[in-house]
Parts: structure tokens; sequence; C-alpha cells
């Protein structure tokens, strides 16, 4: 039995979507009689980070094949570009071959789009495991006047994709509604972001710095600088209230980066520190040294719906986690991730508010890190995904 799996990033590419569908086929290759093909890209999430790979490997029962883009800045345009050569790669590779399934990781709707395509083609069950609502984001982020003239097309295809599913899995409960309103007679799945097994190592073996007593907190984001963080909204105004007693470090790049240094500048801020991506065994010292883990969506009604990975990361480390979100999001850490603060998003005066409620004794989050293992979820998700095969 073979079953194929698209996605946009792979290991050793830095982002959410590269580490779920890894851990994802580390599961499914523990399945007996399975063979995995991977179609994916060079890494590629962001221009300041590259890390060698080959664009072809193969094993006894595992074969992945990364695609070449062109270079990109990670804005609307690079990433349709990029899209472009990714299915038209995965195309032609997929052509002459036969498999039992194909699966598609997606956080923009493309991706799953190609998964459609050539599960439609082989005549073949489709599972989809979607980590966006890229209409709903679209919606949020283009002008109106081209929001108008792409939704009937984008919509199009969206029907086209979710219509050929055998399943589909939602990584957030925010999403219910929106699918069981367009697509009601789909079988769903809910299985989540989880916690690395990295993050839970590094916890239990107690690699956590010891708590420091400096006059001076740190307060770390980690992941991706975009439109959907806002950051530029948030950080300069949240720094320059806090003053000298803070220091607000922000590691990663992105399509937003230029304009946060811009209102950097403007502002005279001197207690922000930009850190380019670094490979996840310095991402862990750096959330061992912070006293606060910070994320933040921008105020979108679609990140209402939305489910970060980065919470279940942060959540690993027995710090308070700062969660300038809305909707789901903010129900869920509210309810599941002990010391954390939530705030409305882009909220200034909030943010500082909740900064001044934490406790800042390392607290264990044994339950939150029991439920959410990505281990565990994956084994169960995998089993889902293996049901779709033909019996023999």
């Amino acid at each position: 039995m073979k079953i194929l799996i698209l996605s946009f990033y792979y290991e050793p590419d830095l982002c959410a979507g590269s580490f779920r569908c890894t851990s994802l086929v580390k599961q499914l290759l523990r399945e007996k009689g399975l063979e995995i093909e991977v179609i994916t890209t060079l890494p590629n999430r962001y221009a300041t980070y590259s890390a060698d790979a080959p664009k072809h490997e193969k094993n006894i029962n595992l074969e992945i094949h990364r695609v070449s883009l062109p270079k990109h800045k990670s804005g609307m345009l690079d990433q349709v570009k990029g899209f472009y050569f990714f299915s038209r790669a995965a195309l032609r590779i997929s052509k002459r071959k036969e498999y039992d399934v194909v699966v598609a990781t997606s956080g923009r709707l493309f991706t799953a789009f190609l998964g459609a395509r050539i599960s439609k083609m082989k005549k073949i069950p489709l599972y989809l495991d979607i980590r966006d609502i890229f209409l709903d984001t679209l919606k949020d982020i283009l002008p109106k006047k081209l929001s108008f003239v792409l939704m009937p097309f984008l919509e199009l295809f969206e029907k086209y994709t979710f219509n050929g599913a055998a399943k589909v899995n939602l990584v957030s409960g925010g999403f219910v509604d929106y699918f069981n309103k367009r697509y009601p007679d789909l079988t769903y799945d809910f299985f989540t972001n989880g916690i690395d097994q990295e993050f839970v190592q590094a916890v239990c073996e107690g690699v956590e710095f010891e708590q420091k007593k400096a006059d001076i907190k740190t307060i770390l984001y980690a992941g991706n600088i975009g439109e959907g963080q806002g950051l530029h909204k948030i950080v300069p105004e949240l720094a320059k209230k806090l003053g000298d007693s803070f220091r607000i470090q922000v590691l990663g790049d992105g399509g937003r980066k230029q304009q946060l240094i811009d209102a950097l500048k403007v502002r005279g801020i001197h207690n922000v520190v930009l850190i380019p991506p670094v490979p996840r065994k310095e991402l862990i010292d750096y959330y061992n040294q912070a006293d606060i883990l910070f994320l933040h969506l921008n105020d979108y009604e679609a990140f209402k719906k939305v489910l970060p990975s980065k919470i279940f990361e942060y959540a690993a480390f027995n710090k308070p986690v700062l969660a300038g979100v809305a909707g789901y999001s903010a129900e869920f850490i509210e309810e599941n991730v002990t010391n954390s603060g939530v705030f409305p998003p882009c909220d200034v005066d909030r943010a500082v508010e909740r900064i001044g409620h934490f406790s800042y004794d390392n607290e264990s989050r044994e339950v939150f890190i029991g439920n959410y293992s990505r281990e565990s979820i994956m084994i169960e998700m995998s089993k889902s995904i293996v049901s779709l095969l033909p019996k023999e």
C-alpha cells in the first residue's frame, strides 16, 4: 500500500506545517506494509534562513521529493509563484505513479486543491489536513475591491477541493461552524496541533535554565513576522510602555519585518531585539532563557477561529504565556494553559495589565503536555488515514 503526502513545507524547514507533516510521516512509517512518498519543497519558509536538504531521498519505504522554488520575500505574489512551481512539479512527479491514498496538509487552500486534483485524476481517496480557512483570511487581508473580484473564483476552488475529500481534519475547533455550514456531508476529524517530542524531552529532562532573578525581564516572540501576526501594531508601543525594565526579543522573519523595523525606528525604541530564525535546538535555549513567551494575532475576524501551533510549543515550557488573541484561541488558552495572560489583539494597555499579574515561578503543565503530545495525536491521525486504504 502506498500513500502520497503533499506538503509545501517539510523538514528541515522551520514552520508549523513542516513540523506537523514530518511528525505524521514518521508515525505512518511505523505502520507495517506502508510506503510513503512525500512531495514538498526545498527549505523556503524564510528568506533569511537556509538549511541543506537533498532534492531527492529514497529509503526502503520512504521517498521524498523536494521541489526548488524561486527566491522570494513572502509576499502574496511570491507565494502564488512558488505554488505554481510546486504544483507543476508535483503533477509531473506523480503522473505515472500509482497510490492508494492522497494526504494533503494545507495552511493555504492550494496544496489542498492540488491534493484534490491528483485524487480525482487517479480515482483514489483524499485526506485533507486543514490548518487555516484560507478564504476567510483573505477577506480580511485583501483590499475590498480585490476581494470582491477574487472570491467567486476562489470559492469554486474551495468547493472543488472539499467536495472530493473522503475525510477532512480540522486543526481548530473554531473551524467547525464554517465547514459544517458549507460541507455538512463530509466526514471530519479533529486532531489539533501538538507539542513536539523535542520540547517534551527538554522539559522532562530538566533542560530549562534556572529562573533568573534579573532586574530586566525578557519577553520572547518566536515565529513568523507577517500581516497575520501584526507585530508592527503591538510590539513598538508595548516596548515603549514597559520601558527599560523589559526587553522584547522578536525571533523570526516574514513579510512585515521591515514594517516592524520602521515602526521601532520612528518611535526610537531601543529595548526590542530582532533575531533571525534559528534551528530548533537553539530555539529551545531562547525559550529557556526567556521570562515570558509571547504570541499575537492581528485583529482580523478570521483569526478568531484559528488555534496557533505556537500555543502548544510555548505551553510545554513552564513560563508565563502572554497571548494577544481572540475567539477560539483565547477560550482555549484560558481553559487549558495555566499562568497565561490573554488580551485583545493590538490592545497595548491590556497587555501591560496582564504582564503585571504574572507569576514568574516555574509552573509545571504536565496535564497539558500529556493531553497534547504531538506523538499521541499523530498516532490517532495516522490510524484515520490508514482506514482509507483499500481492504486487502
